[in-house]
């Protein structure tokens, strides 16, 4: 089965990319961190009690107001849901404060998640999927990377039409609270050329700055590229016979990592041009 790990940044369409590799004609399945990640954090699971334990003493709105409809505690007397805005106030910034707190934060909910993602995995490969999406929002950061076959980055190249995506669907957000968000986060650019540095058949990158059928036609145009470099009948021999896949699954994991070596080797050497 074909791992396709699909990444982007904060309002660069990796939502609407999903959507359409999830729908007719492709119908891939879709393992979505983004889902998992709130599903993990619900009252009552273990990545709820621990933020709590570490964020509440020093976020007193790091919970939903109590109210009528919103007993004190909780609905199912769990505990009030998350208030996601005052977290993401509290680990969102350049900051070293900052940067400490989105560090503890990932380090709950990110093993969390990884636990429903395999669960996940092993359901759709005994349906007999050919390929799943990973959809992971953190795939180079996490080392989700080094699992998937084929890395399929959604970016743009204009910096301002994501600032814009991102305000228009979050209104809510000042100008100064979407460059924090933005920031926080890998420069989309770079995540795009640490993508097809992975190689033709290893990495796909899909610009998103025009319309969606533009759009649409890029998505087509990638997923061509993939099934020519897993075609139908190699996914049933995998299927039919673990062992191969299990060996294929190791090769591929192994040239992940020497890529990511490759790419860590000139990072280096362009910091030391600097």
């Amino acid at each position: 089965m074909m791992f396709i790990g699909l990444t982007g940044s904060i309002a660069t369409g990796k939502s609407t990319v999903s959507s359409i590799l999830s729908s007719p004609p492709y119908s891939l399945p879709i393992i979505d961190a983004d889902i998992l990640a709130r599903k993990v954090v619900e009252p009552g699971t273990n990545g709820y009690n621990a933020i709590v334990k570490h964020f509440g003493p020093t976020t007193p709105d790091l919970l939903v107001p109590s109210s009528e409809s919103m007993p004190e505690s909780g609905v199912d007397r769990k505990g009030r849901p998350l208030n996601r805005p005052a977290l993401g106030k509290r680990v969102f910034g350049d900051s070293e404060e900052r940067k400490k707190d989105r560090g503890v934060l990932n380090g709950i909910v990110h093993p969390e998640v990884r636990k429903e993602v395999y669960k996940a995995i092993l359901w759709n490969y005994l349906k007999g999927c050919w390929a799943v999406v990973l959809d992971v929002p953190l795939l180079f950061e996490s080392g989700w990377d080094k699992l998937s076959g084929v890395v399929m980055v959604v970016a743009v190249r204009d910096p301002e039409v994501q600032m814009k995506r991102l305000m228009d669907r979050d209104p809510h957000l000042s100008r100064e609270d979407a460059q924090n968000r933005v920031h926080s986060q890998t420069d989309v650019r770079l995540k795009a050329k640490r993508c097809e540095a992975r190689g033709k058949g290893k990495g796909v990158v899909v610009w998103n700055d025009g319309s969606r059928e533009e759009l649409k036609a890029s998505i087509d145009a990638c997923l061509q590229e993939i099934r020519s470099s897993s075609p139908p009948w190699w996914n049933w021999i995998c299927l039919l016979f673990p062992p191969l896949g299990v060996a294929a699954g190791a090769r591929s994991y192994w040239q992940n990592v020497n890529i990511n070596k490759r790419w860590a080797d000139a990072e280096l050497k362009e910091k030391a041009k600097l």
